[in-house]
């Protein structure tokens, strides 16, 4: 299994993302976390990162889960990058279009590196319990608390980053865990989990 988790977009350490998938720059980026986004939010959060991904010298292709078609494409990518966005929509549409399983399978066989950020990182946790006090679970229908128990603690991004205006409300996130003895990962932007079946490893900022 290869995961390079990033609090805020890449991270400060693109070059490892890149390493994990060796000569095999094909990228899937999937925006589903901007569901439900104004339009105009949605354009400029995805172009940011093609701009971000083809600056670190990855090759990228944009995979809109609600296609069928682009959901069984994924198996042909070297790397599966998540963007964040609403951790609930996000969630809820991998397991609509059964891309949940899919995601399993690829990791369980080392056939992909998954790659994001924010959402994309926090989804991966075996439930998803402390998050609504940054994301709305309203925002679908019938939301989903657990997550792809991918990652054995939560993940909580854009502690401690005052730029970031989610960094509060993550901060009160983390305390909670910590307040209950919850372990979890706390990431400030620019920080990055890099987890291999060797080792993880958390890369500084």
């Amino acid at each position: 299994m290869r995961l390079y988790l990033s609090s805020f977009r890449t991270g400060a350490h693109p070059d490892r993302l890149v390493g994990l998938a060796g000569n095999d720059r094909r990228t899937a980026l999937i925006p589903n976390a901007l569901d439900g986004f104004p339009a105009g939010l949605r354009k400029a959060g995805l172009r940011r990162d093609i701009d971000d991904l083809e600056a670190a010298g990855l090759d990228v292709t944009v995979i809109d889960l609600h296609e069928p078609a682009m959901v069984s494409s994924l198996a042909t990518y070297s790397i599966v990058w998540v963007r964040g966005g609403n951790v609930f929509v996000l969630r809820r549409v991998l397991a609509d279009t059964g891309t949940d399983t899919l995601l399993h399978d690829l990791l369980r066989r080392d056939a992909v590196v998954y790659g994001g950020y924010s959402a994309g990182a926090c989804v991966l946790a075996p439930d998803l319990n402390g998050l609504e006090l940054v994301d709305n679970p309203a925002a679908v229908s019938e939301p989903i608390m657990t997550g792809l128990g991918v990652l054995d603690r939560p993940f909580v991004p854009h502690v401690r980053s005052p730029s970031h205006p989610e960094s509060v409300a993550c901060d009160a996130v983390s305390a909670a865990y910590a307040t209950a003895g919850r372990p979890h990962w706390a990431l400030r932007d620019g920080e990055v989990l890099l987890v291999t079946d060797e080792q993880t490893r958390l890369l500084p900022a």
